[in-house]
């Protein structure tokens, strides 16, 4: 679905599980209260895939401000530096970008659902406590400036397609600091969740006057990016009543050892969810019938 600006992950959640009339309503990977853009939410049972999502690419846009800096990262926070950029020109910040390309290390900011020790880093944060933060690697699949302006303040309009635990605001942090003017993140839309895109996106309006029903999705859609292995026979049988069967040897070219595939039945319906072995599959025993998702698009 679509979370506007000014709700939290957990306030669209609540909203939804009124709508829904059931307590078991999640979503699949938090958004700042001031982002906007694609939520998936999972309901019912349906709400154990969310843990699989946390593996799914998601896209961005970002509006990047440099010159200032927050404690944040982001416009939420108090301000920490502020510089004169007028001397930084488009060149030169596309100079800056192909550092932040591919592989590259991030500290997560403090003020963020990140977790230490079992305890969510902004919690610390508030009660001042200093958190030892590592760095640690994400994928930047695409990094591409679509508008820049400039100025005192200049303003940099940035899309991102990203892997796992890439935080957005840390990105314009650190890419302020590379140019030696300091950056945060002004506002950020989710453009793309796994297979969810924002130009399909439910808006709560939409959920309230045409009703949640009309906007699920079966769970092995939801998980259209992982790969698909069919079983059928006795294998399916047993997953479908949640009884293992033994590991699965795989013909052809298998997945790449340690991933997750989907096991579907003939009809494409999600019987269980895998973890690959060099050459078999273990099936975790994560039943899905009659499950549904909300579309996260």
């Amino acid at each position: 679905m679509l979370k506007p600006p000014g709700m939290t992950s957990h306030d669209v959640v609540d909203f939804v599980r009124g709508l829904a009339g059931q307590k078991r309503v999640g979503h699949a990977g938090i958004l700042d209260a001031g982002a906007a853009g694609v939520l998936p939410l999972c309901l019912g049972r349906a709400t154990r895939i969310s843990e699989y999502f946390l593996s799914s690419d998601k896209a961005y846009r970002c509006l990047l401000v440099l010159g200032v800096a927050t404690d944040s990262y982001d416009q939420a926070g108090r301000i920490t530096r502020m510089t004169d950029a007028s001397h930084l020109t488009r060149e030169m910040l596309e100079e800056a970008l192909e550092r932040f390309r591919g592989t590259i290390l991030q500290v997560p900011p403090l003020l963020s659902a990140g977790r230490f020790q079992g305890e969510r880093l902004y919690r610390l944060a508030r009660r001042g406590e200093e958190v030892p933060l590592s760095p640690r690697e994400v994928k930047i699949h695409r990094l591409e400036l679509l508008d820049w302006k400039p100025g005192r303040r200049p303003r940099a309009l940035l899309e991102v397609e990203c892997g796992k635990g890439a935080y957005m605001r840390t990105l314009c942090h650190d890419i302020g600091n590379a140019l030696g003017v300091g950056g945060y993140l002004h506002f950020l839309v989710r453009t793309r969740h796994g297979p969810f895109r924002l130009e399909e996106a439910v808006t709560l309006e939409e959920l309230e006057r045409e009703g949640v029903e009309a906007h699920l999705v079966g769970a092995a859609a939801a998980l259209s990016f992982l790969p698909r292995i069919g079983v059928w026979g006795e294998e399916a049988r047993r997953l479908r009543h949640g009884l293992p069967p033994p590991p699965r040897r795989i013909s052809g070219r298998p997945p790449e050892p340690g991933s997750l595939v989907c096991l579907v039945d003939p009809r494409g319906e999600l019987l269980a969810i895998s973890r690959v072995y060099p050459d078999r599959l273990n099936p975790q025993l994560v039943r899905f019938r009659l499950e549904k998702v909300v579309a996260g698009s």
